[in-house]
């Protein structure tokens, strides 16, 4: 049988990706981080002149802010099926040009004013957010470019690299926001379009300086674009399926908390400029801990262990939130909100290399990019579904409390999972 594994390239090629990789994923997520933020609020203040009825609120604010996900979700096993085909390379470039394009018409749609074109505008940011999060998909081939480059020893400190790309994007994400907003206050369409300049300096880069980390599979290794039954012998796999469900619920509690936690904050009376200040220190708390206490702690415990902490730390962190809700007169509350928020996001800083790792390490060389892919993909349905049913959940009930509590079921029954990762 003719061996149709890729070798690994050399070591100077090997380097530059990984940096390079690094910084168009710390770029790219300056533009995520800018949006999010004054996503909700944005959507929630277009609702009532969109004359959509109050009762539907929640469904519009969890499907707009869903939507990103549900692309990702799709498209994610197809990219890194394409990437194990055709390189790293073209596929980073695609997501870099449409991240360009979505966020500029994101820009557009703020741009227009929010009370006599509600509707145009909510009509807007659902094309840019499909389109955003068709582009965002390429994070599983940015996660294949580490696997190409690291061996199994040194696996997870390449994965923390994305996460560590992922926090200091999420935290200077917001700060620009917050500062674009203070030069234009009335003008949201400078977020927009700060997000499209980032993206557009990710692309520069990336033409100019990444290289292929990965030679296109020749005629004899021929393989469809997506294949259904590849993605359920992924999940059968029993090393990889169990670490995929894990990931899949522990990802969903979190995105629970996520996609409501501007919604909190404008129920905890922080203006928005507030707001992307508190988006910026969860940015900063996952930075900080995947650069300076992962890469050692996991070192010296491995991989499983840091994942049971890390679930650990989520479900005390989620709890604790909701705890803070239900309890408006708790001395010191706002001090407790912001060590809840840190303990949650702790928790997901060390599980998410931890994962995925140890999803990279089990799975076939010659398909990471498909077993990545497929993991992203339910790492993204998790953040459908956690959005959406978040949003739904914090207009239900008031204290908006039932997000957090289902949070902290999720968590638990993680943390029932886990004694079956070896």
């Amino acid at each position: 049988m003719t061996d149709t594994s890729v070798p690994p390239p050399t070591p100077p090629s090997s380097k530059a990706a990984m940096v390079i990789v690094f910084l168009v994923v710390f770029i790219d997520l300056l533009g995520f981080g800018i949006v999010l933020p004054i996503l909700p609020q944005l959507i929630d203040g277009l609702i009532g002149p969109a004359e959509i009825p109050t009762a539907y609120s929640g469904w519009v604010i969890g499907g707009l802010m869903s939507v990103f996900s549900l692309m990702q979700f799709l498209f994610s096993p197809v990219w890194g099926r394409v990437s194990d085909k055709v390189g790293r390379r073209p596929i980073l470039l695609i997501g870099l040009v449409g991240s360009v394009v979505f966020y500029a018409l994101f820009g557009y749609a703020c741009s227009l004013g929010a009370a006599e074109h509600a509707g145009m505008i909510l009509l807007l940011i659902l094309i840019a957010r499909v389109g955003a999060g068709v582009s965002g998909a390429t994070i599983s081939t940015a996660q294949a470019v580490i696997a190409d480059c690291t061996s199994k020893e040194k696996r997870s400190h390449g994965m923390a690299l994305i996460g560590i790309a992922f926090g200091i994007g999420f935290t200077f994400g917001p700060i620009m926001a917050a500062v674009a907003l203070s030069l234009f206050p009335e003008n949201l369409e400078s977020v927009g379009y700060l997000a499209a300049t980032m993206s557009l300096m990710a692309l520069i880069l990336a033409i100019v300086k990444l290289p292929e980390t990965r030679t296109p599979t020749g005629p004899g290794a021929k393989r469809s674009w997506l294949s259904v039954s590849q993605l359920f012998s992924t999940l059968q796999t029993p090393t990889v399926g169990m670490l995929v469900l894990i990931f899949f619920l522990a990802t969903f509690g979190f995105a629970l908390f996520e996609g409501t936690l501007a919604l909190l904050t404008k129920d905890f009376q922080y203006s928005k400029s507030q707001t992307l200040w508190i988006f910026a220190y969860v940015g900063f708390v996952l930075m900080f801990t995947q650069g300076f206490f992962y890469r050692r702690l996991v070192k010296k415990h491995g991989e499983v262990a840091m994942m049971r902490l890390g679930v650990g730390f989520m479900f005390l962190g989620l709890a604790g939130i909701g705890a803070i809700v239900i309890a408006p007169q708790l001395p010191m509350r706002e001090t407790a909100f912001f060590i809840a928020l840190a303990a949650g996001v702790i928790g997901f800083a060390f599980l998410t290399p931890s994962a995925q790792a140890l999803i990279s390490k089990r799975s076939d060389p010659a398909r990471q990019g498909e077993v990545l892919g497929v993991n992203q993909s339910f790492s993204a349905l998790a953040r459908i579904l956690g959005p959406l049913s978040g949003a739904v959940l914090f207009k239900a009930y008031e204290p908006p409390v039932l997000p957090y509590a289902a949070s902290a079921v999720l968590l638990g029954l993680v943390l029932a999972m886990l004694p079956k990762i070896k």
